[in-house]
């Protein structure tokens, strides 16, 4: 099944009463822009910001790391997810950072939903209705996690695993410069380079230049293999944060592959810790 919905399946459906509508637009401190104003300047109708930053583990150093399932369930019904709710996720990012809500989201169980192919920009492009204000509130939800349809991998099991030379596939979603060490991080104290082993899918590089739309299943593949895949080993995803992970997570579902675990510290965690790393 594609996770997936296109922008004429979206706009047949979504203002049915049975949908809900998120916003996930997430970018980086470095790029001047701020997610959540945009939001109230800027919005698919119906839909409810999605903030990464804040439906995380509040109290962890590191940035938006994944909550507890009562802090979850909690924060999903405050936004009124319920259990029979469908669930389209959008953004306005570079960083397909609505995947990020998509894996949380089937992290906790939730089966029914989809991210739109293109995001905003596509929406709009399409002649897609826009609105801006703050989002309405809905009623309190009644979601309740369920049995997990997605992976974690936490650092202590990563780093024995590499610590020990096991035989592990790492996708690292990060800028080609930030991979090899050729240009800083974009959050200080982090040492440049990438974890023992890894192979470079930058995420940008899933996404059609033009359109914002995800490559075709033969263009993913071609660029996942290129980069060193073996499609018949699992993996882990990583990136700076955990959320461009999630769109490399969500590319490779699309090709049918889901024995996927994120890393959700990523280099955030690695990069400040005294791990191996690898500069080339």
């Amino acid at each position: 099944m594609s996770h997936l919905i296109s922008i004429a399946d979206f706009q047949t459906i979504q203002n049915d009463d049975d949908v809900l509508i998120f916003d996930a637009t997430f970018v980086l401190p470095t790029m001047k822009r701020n997610a959540p104003v945009e939001f109230e300047q800027i919005h698919i109708p119906k839909a409810q910001f999605f903030d990464i930053d804040k439906i995380a583990d509040t109290t962890s150093d590191l940035p938006h790391m994944v909550p507890s399932q009562e802090a979850f369930t909690q924060m999903m019904r405050a936004l009124g997810v319920c259990n029979h709710h469908k669930i389209i996720v959008y953004d306005n990012s570079p960083f397909l950072s609505a995947a990020r809500a998509w894996w949380l989201l089937r992290l906790f169980g939730k089966e029914d939903i989809f991210v739109l192919d293109g995001g905003l920009p596509a929406y709009v492009t399409a002649g897609g209705q826009t609105t801006h204000g703050k989002a309405d509130s809905l009623p309190e939800g009644d979601f309740t996690a369920q049995t997990p349809l997605a992976n974690l991998i936490l650092f202590s099991d990563l780093r024995a695993q590499i610590d020990a030379g096991a035989d592990i596939q790492i996708i690292d979603a990060r800028p080609q410069g930030r991979f090899d060490g050729s240009v800083p991080e974009p959050r200080a104290g982090l040492r440049s380079g990438h974890m023992p082993g890894a192979i470079n899918v930058p995420v940008t590089d899933l996404l059609d230049k033009q359109t914002g739309t995800l490559h075709d299943k033969a263009q993913l593949r071609s660029l996942f293999s290129s980069a060193g895949l073996d499609f018949e080993k699992p993996a882990i995803t990583s990136c700076g944060s955990g959320v461009t992970a999630a769109g490399l997570t969500l590319a490779l579902a699309e090709l049918g592959k889901y024995d996927i675990a994120l890393y959700d510290g990523s280099w955030s965690e690695w990069g400040a810790s005294d791990a191996p790393i690898i500069c080339s």
